[in-house]
């Protein structure tokens, strides 16, 4: 009983959060929360990585998990508040690709009280799995079927048991079908996932090393951080690839 307490009191905090990082962004016209989480933080900026670290003062900082990324903006605007990771509470995503799905997943979400403010499409990614794996309880196997749904075709060919699943949850959750050519990686607290759109249109690449898990869009970064690895691989599309810790050290790595 005391821990389904401790449970609802913790959800009652972050959705009140929550709330009040979608008040700021949307009606003081003053202000972006763009770090909102418990034991994380996120650092945002325009300009080379060297100078974002050196400004932030990153060498100072220590962590089990971090999520970077570095690229010019290609078809949204180059300011502070749209670069990459996005995050809500203790949800970070960066993002290679473009979702031509954001009009139809950002009205999906607004359902639920989020407020799309970034001027990216990315935003939506960091909503989505706050929505599914926090506040709807969902495992990553069934949020990666949402996001990066099968085609009909597939569903079609599969057991009886596996088509009712998926066709439930196309029907359900068909406007949280993130379209277009993307590869994700996502981090909360003691777990980062790694996702690409069903037919791998944006390269992931996965590698172990030890008590240590590389995600990037190419190997060749995997390999300037460590450059022996004890597994390397390039997961399918659609298939999430996930770490889970225990007292900051690897103790799981899934992959479909």
């Amino acid at each position: 009983m005391q821990l389904n307490v401790k449970k609802l009191l913790a959800k009652a905090v972050d959705d009140y959060v929550l709330e009040k990082v979608m008040r700021i962004n949307t009606e003081t016209g003053k202000a972006f929360v763009f770090s909102s989480g418990k034991n994380m933080g996120v650092f945002k900026g325009v300009g080379y990585p060297e100078d974002i670290a050196e400004f932030f003062c990153l060498e100072e900082y220590e962590a089990y998990m971090w999520v970077c990324h570095g690229r010019f903006p290609t078809n949204t605007p180059g300011w502070w508040g749209g670069a990459h990771p996005f995050s809500i509470l203790d949800w970070t995503v960066v993002h290679n690709g473009e979702l031509s799905s954001y009009g139809i997943n950002r009205r999906y979400l607004e359902m639920f009280g989020y407020k799309c403010t970034m001027q990216t499409d990315t935003e939506v990614l960091a909503y989505a799995f706050d929505l599914l794996m926090r506040r709807q309880k969902l495992p990553i196997n069934i949020v990666s079927q949402i996001l990066a749904a099968p085609l009909w075709e597939e569903i079609d060919k599969l057991e009886p048991r596996q088509t009712s699943v998926l066709k439930a949850l196309r029907q359900t959750y068909g406007s949280l079908l993130m379209n277009g050519p993307f590869s994700i990686i996502v981090a909360h607290h003691g777990e980062m996932i790694g996702l690409t759109d069903r037919i791998k249109l944006r390269p992931l690449s996965a590698g172990t090393r030890g008590d240590f898990l590389y995600l990037s869009s190419e190997e060749s970064a995997i390999r300037l951080i460590s450059p022996t690895l004890d597994k390397s691989w390039n997961p399918r599309g659609g298939e999430p690839v996930v770490a889970r810790l225990k007292t900051c050290k690897l103790i799981e790595v899934t992959a479909n």
